[in-house]
């Protein structure tokens, strides 16, 4: 008896195939639409039961996709000795993921999304969307090489990785408002800031803000703009650097839920000196968000006195 090994390259099922898959899920869905549109199906009498139906007529569309793709593949093995995955990763997901891996891509991922969530469309879902497949390839990399005990950038390991953004741009949530919320418990008058305080203490230790984002409100205030959108591009850039620097290491690529209260996801991404750092990072928004929530604290103080 014998088992055959390592038939089907599996690193494709992970981060490396990451792009590979849009680009496949985006192309299947297109052909078989075109085919449903034209009516390209096998077709059969009315008297047959919709269920048998339903599976002929998946049969055109399904051979012209099963087809396509042994043509594709039968083209890159023989012209360039290489699969449409590897040259996928190669022309593609590689350069994108060195281009999010640097300044821009930080700027991106601080600035967008709360510049989304001010005017109340939610940024980080649409960020994510965007860059989520390259920051989880390239945590996946860093993962790699944490567990071959490479992890360093002169190894290749990148700066601007999923547990990045979460940990450090969105950790207590967008725009790390966790600086709002420390005045709203120790230096609030205002009964509104008062009670709302009380609300996001539990949603806030898992990274949770639309208390704050709604009913402070954050949304379209152009008094708490400037400290919304500053606190994530300080903590993001400031982590980029540090992180370039050497001051902490590069993030070893463990993925952690988005919810992982603050402190400890910084200990589970990258040791003792990240969870420092992290805590650095959300002590740093207090100064950045206090006089601006002050002096709307104050307006709230007039608002509820003319009540």
């Amino acid at each position: 008896n014998w088992m055959a090994e390592n038939a089907i390259d599996k690193a494709w099922l992970g981060g490396k195939g990451m792009t590979l898959a849009i680009i496949i899920g985006m192309l299947v869905g297109w052909i078989y639409t075109w085919f449903m549109k034209k009516g390209i199906t096998i077709k059969l009498p009315e008297q047959v039961p919709s269920n048998v139906v339903a599976s002929f007529t998946a049969l055109v569309p399904a051979a012209a996709i099963i087809t396509g793709a042994t043509i594709v593949y039968g083209l890159f093995q023989k012209l360039g000795n290489t699969t449409f995955a590897e040259w996928i990763y190669r022309i593609i997901q590689t350069p994108l993921q060195h281009a999010s891996d640097g300044p821009v891509g930080v700027l991106l991922i601080t600035l967008v999304p709360v510049f989304l969530w001010f005017f109340g469309v939610h940024g980080s879902t649409i960020v994510s969307g965007i860059m989520q497949p390259l920051l989880i390839s390239n945590n996946a990399d860093n993962l790699t090489l944490y567990q071959a005990r490479k992890l360093s950038l002169d190894n290749g390991a990148h700066i601007v990785t999923q547990s990045f953004f979460e940990q450090f741009i969105t950790v207590t949530g967008a725009g790390v408002t966790i600086g709002l919320v420390v005045y709203m418990i120790i230096g609030a008058k205002s009964v509104q800031m008062k009670t709302l305080a009380k609300l996001e203490i539990g949603p806030g230790l898992f990274n949770i803000n639309e208390p704050v984002l709604f009913g402070i409100p954050l949304v379209l205030n152009p008094v708490m703009v400037v400290p919304f959108i500053l606190a994530p591009v300080v903590t993001g850039f400031s982590t980029y650097y540090a992180i370039k620097f050497g001051i902490i290491p590069p993030l070893n690529g463990v993925y952690v839920p988005w919810t992982t209260p603050p402190v400890i996801s910084g200990f589970i991404v990258g040791g003792w000196k990240v969870m420092l750092w992290q805590i650095f990072m959300l002590a740093i928004t207090i100064p950045i968000y206090w006089p601006f929530a002050q002096k709307y604290d104050k307006i709230l103080v007039a608002q509820e006195k003319a009540v």
